[in-house]
């Protein structure tokens, strides 16, 4: 069997190929049924974020599941198999814990040491164990990485700073917007995980800072009130049929939805905001604002690409909490070979040993009848020499099954063993 991840993810990928393959619950739930019937992989886990969809998987014919995982890509995203094997990678065995122990750190994140990425590692997870796709092997695996996620944030300073796309936005409609954000009004549509940072980013903010109404908008407007409750700035909740009339008195508006959501006619139903200039920050993937809607004298619309070239600006001065979450990465990477290591060996060293000891025991139970003038002594010298050529004979062996346990040399060895030996 091979551990492997299949993924595309924001540093390979266009921006439009990752919002086509951004899986929603629903479609979640689907990919996960889709996985499971899947003779060939025994446990799987999708983790599908704003910047990356990625599948991890206990395979037995490794080729087969790359190959499998990547015609299921192509199927989501409506793409040729060729345009998704250009743009995805392809990990395994020891890569694998490599690969997930950065991403729940927030190393692999376009701002690095994000928080979001940990809670998203978590319930991908936790979700694939509620469809009884995942199994012991990946929640080891998602447990580890969770626990380095954990460490690293507590350990090091990465998290000081703009840590999110959230903060990001924040940072960046302050910068592009001629005055900043004081005074402002600022809508934010959606209240998940990303709205959420949006408006804790806002109440964050110096008092001269602040605008002076934030407004969120969320279709369960009960959600939207919650968070308000909890903001450090002014906040008002509305619902989504409210949307049109706050953008229109917006200074600011800032989208985090799942999917296409926001239209030209929405944001300016006279097709001309010259008069009260909007800035639009669009975090939603697929894209949220219709890409026309740039064309509108009067508004500014930044997206993803924006917020990127802007956090790689905002991280020069955290390279050295960046080094110090990777020397935490590297010490639980190799703690956690280990322990995968001893257990990998420790079922089938006892199976094995169990399986010598009886045929041992039997051999010497037929042969006894054989030898009846012998000695209850002499019988007991001869269990005692069978005993000792047994663990010489298993000791080589057993060593080296601990040594390469964990590995795909590993699995390979574990298999002929059972096999060998019908354990």
């Amino acid at each position: 069997m091979s551990v492997l991840v299949v993924g595309i993810d924001h540093q390979r990928a266009p921006l439009d190929l990752l919002e086509r393959v951004t899986l929603g619950d629903a479609e979640l739930v689907k990919v996960l049924g889709t996985l499971r019937d899947r003779s060939n992989l025994q446990e799987s886990v999708v983790l599908s974020t704003c910047l990356r969809t990625e599948v991890y998987a206990v395979a037995d014919r490794f080729h087969d599941a790359v190959e499998e995982i990547r015609e299921l890509l192509a199927d989501e995203a409506g793409a040729t198999l060729v345009d998704v094997e250009e743009h995805t990678s392809v990990r395994f065995d020891d890569d694998v814990a490599a690969h997930l122990f950065a991403v729940a750190s927030g190393l692999e994140s376009a701002v690095p040491g994000e928080g979001e990425v940990l809670g998203q590692v978590r319930r991908a997870w936790e979700r694939a164990h509620e469809e009884r796709v995942s199994g012991p092997v990946l929640a080891e695996l998602f447990r580890h990485a969770v626990q380095t996620g954990k460490r690293v944030r507590s350990e090091t300073g990465i998290a000081r700073g703009t840590t999110s796309f959230a903060h990001a936005a924040v940072e960046l409609a302050e910068q592009r917007r001629p005055g900043g954000l004081e005074d402002t009004r600022v809508v934010v549509l959606g209240a998940g995980d990303m709205g959420g940072g949006v408006v804790r980013a806002l109440g964050g903010l110096p008092v001269g800072r602040r605008p002076a109404e934030v407004v969120v908008v969320n279709r369960t407007e009960a959600r939207a009130s919650a968070l308000a409750t909890r903001a450090g700035a002014p906040v008002r909740a509305i619902g989504t049929a409210g949307f049109g009339e706050a953008a229109a008195a917006a200074d600011v508006v800032v989208t985090a939805v799942q999917g296409p959501a926001v239209t030209s006619g929405t944001l300016a139903p006279s097709g001309d905001r010259s008069a009260r200039p909007l800035l639009v920050v669009d975090l939603g993937v697929p894209r949220n604002v219709d890409p026309g809607t740039a064309a509108i004298p009067g508004v500014t619309v930044l997206d993803l690409d924006d917020l990127r070239a802007a956090v790689a600006r905002a991280m020069d001065d955290r390279r050295g909490e960046v080094d110090r979450a990777l020397s935490i990465v590297a010490d639980d990477i190799a703690r956690y070979r280990t322990a995968a290591r001893a257990r990998g060996a420790a079922p089938v060293i006892g199976a094995l040993r169990g399986r010598m000891e009886e045929l041992r025991r039997a051999e010497l139970a037929r042969r006894r009848s054989q030898f009846g003038d012998l000695p209850e002594e002499a019988w007991e010298q001869v269990d005692a020499v069978t005993r000792s050529v047994l663990a010489k004979v298993l000791h080589e062996p057993t060593t080296l099954l601990r040594e390469v346990s964990g590995t795909a040399r590993g699995e390979r060895l574990v298999e002929a063993l059972r096999a060998l030996f019908d354990l």
